[in-house]
C-alpha cells in the first residue's frame, strides 16, 4: 500500500527559502527597513508630544477622580495595547483592569462598575466589537475616554474625553499592518500612567509595595529586611583586647567588627585592612586603638539599591546599620545583596 503524500503547502507568494545569512544585499535592505520603521514611529511620537490631545489633562484628572477602576479595552492589536496600559496603570498606583470586548458581550460587562472609568482603544474608532461596551457606558452613564486616530468616529463621538492620535503613516510598507498607530497608542498610555504617578506623588517606596518580587522588588527592599542583627552583629567594646576581636571577626564571618563606645553608640569599625595596617604588636593592643572612627553607616530604612551604591563607592564589603542615635542595630554584607538579587 502506497503512503499518501501530504498536500503541498499553499502558495502565499512569500519567499520561504532558508536564509543562508551570506547575502550582503539582503542585509543592507534589512537594516534600511529597520531604520525606516524606527524613524517613522519616532516621528509619530514627536508629533504626539508636540500636539498632545486637548483632553489629555482632563482624562488624567478623570482617571484619578474615579472611585473605581480604569477599565481598558480594545480588540486585536489595540487589545494587546490595552492589556499593557492596564498593567502599567495597575503597577503604578491606578487600579486598572483589561476587559476583552468579545467576552464583555457574553457576561463580562458585569466587570464594569458604576464607579469605574472606561478607556476604549480603536485605531479607526469604528470597531464593531466595542459596540456593547459603548452602549453599556451610555446606559449607565459611565465616563468614557476614547483613543483613536479619527476624531469623527463613532467611538470619539461617544467619548467624554477624546485622545486623538496623530494622522501619521503606518511603518508597514503597505500602510496596513498596525505599527505606528499601536506605538503611538502605547506611548499615550504610558504618558497617562506617568502623569498619574506624578499627580499622586507616587514614590519609590510606593512602587516597592506593588513590586515585592523579582529584581525590582529586591532593589526596592530596605536594608532592615536584608541585614543581620542581634547575635549576628560582630560587636566589641573599645577596650576589648585584639585577640578577642579576631575571634569575633572570625566567628561572625563578615570581615569586620563594630566597636561600641561606653554610650552604646558606634565608635568605629575594624576591617581586615585595619588588621593588615597594624600587624606590628597587634595582639598587644585594644579595639579602640585599631578602629577607624569615621566609618560609613546606613539607616535601616535605606533602600537596598542605595546601600549597594555606597558599598561600591567606598570599596567596602560590609556596612554597619545604625539607628538615629548612632547605635548599631545590624550589619549588611554585599553577599546579602547578591543573594537577594539586588545586584
Amino acid at each position: 500500500m502506497t503512503a499518501a503524500r501530504p498536500d503541498p503547502a499553499p502558495d502565499t507568494g512569500l519567499d520561504t527559502a532558508p536564509d543562508t545569512g551570506d547575502d550582503t544585499g539582503d542585509d543592507i535592505a534589512i537594516l534600511k527597513a529597520a531604520r525606516r520603521t524606527l524613524r517613522i514611529e519616532a516621528e509619530a511620537l514627536t508629533a504626539l508630544s508636540d500636539d498632545l490631545p486637548a483632553d489629555f489633562a482632563g482624562a488624567v484628572h478623570a482617571i484619578r477622580a474615579a472611585r473605581g477602576r480604569a477599565i481598558v479595552a480594545g480588540i486585536g492589536k489595540s487589545g494587546h495595547v490595552a492589556r499593557k496600559i492596564a498593567a502599567t496603570l495597575a503597577s503604578t498606583g491606578t487600579p486598572a483592569l483589561f476587559v476583552h470586548p468579545t467576552e464583555a458581550s457574553h457576561g463580562d460587562l458585569g466587570m464594569i462598575g458604576a464607579d469605574d472609568i472606561v478607556v476604549l482603544i480603536s485605531n479607526s474608532g469604528e470597531t464593531a466589537e466595542l459596540g456593547d461596551i459603548l452602549a453599556y457606558c451610555r446606559r449607565f452613564d459611565i465616563p468614557l475616554i476614547g483613543i483613536s486616530r479619527d476624531p469623527r468616529s463613532t467611538l470619539m463621538a461617544a467619548a467624554r474625553w477624546r485622545l486623538t492620535l496623530p494622522p501619521t503613516p503606518e511603518a508597514c510598507p503597505m500602510g496596513m499592518a498596525p505599527t505606528t498607530s499601536t506605538t503611538a497608542a502605547l506611548a499615550l498610555g504610558d504618558a497617562l500612567a506617568v502623569a498619574l504617578m506624578e499627580l499622586r506623588g507616587f514614590t519609590r517606596e510606593t512602587y516597592a509595595t506593588f513590586h515585592p518580587g523579582g529584581k525590582l522588588g529586591a532593589q526596592l527592599a530596605r536594608v532592615e529586611k536584608l541585614m543581620h542583627g542581634g547575635d549576628r552583629l560582630p560587636a566589641v567594646g573599645a577596650d576589648t583586647p585584639m585577640a578577642e576581636v579576631l575571634l569575633t571577626m572570625t566567628s561572625k564571618g563578615f570581615g569586620i567588627a563594630a566597636v561600641i563606645g561606653a554610650d552604646g553608640r558606634l565608635a568605629g569599625v575594624i576591617t581586615d585592612g585595619d588588621l593588615r595596617r597594624h600587624m606590628a604588636g597587634l595582639l598587644d593592643r585594644r579595639a579602640g586603638e585599631i578602629a577607624h572612627h569615621d566609618p560609613v553607616t546606613v539607616p535601616p530604612a535605606m533602600l537596598a539599591v542605595e546601600a549597594l551604591s555606597l558599598l561600591h563607592d567606598h570599596r567596602v564589603s560590609a556596612l554597619i546599620v545604625t539607628d538615629p542615635e548612632g547605635r548599631p542595630v545590624g550589619i549588611l554584607h554585599v553577599h546579602d545583596l547578591l543573594r537577594a538579587g539586588v545586584v
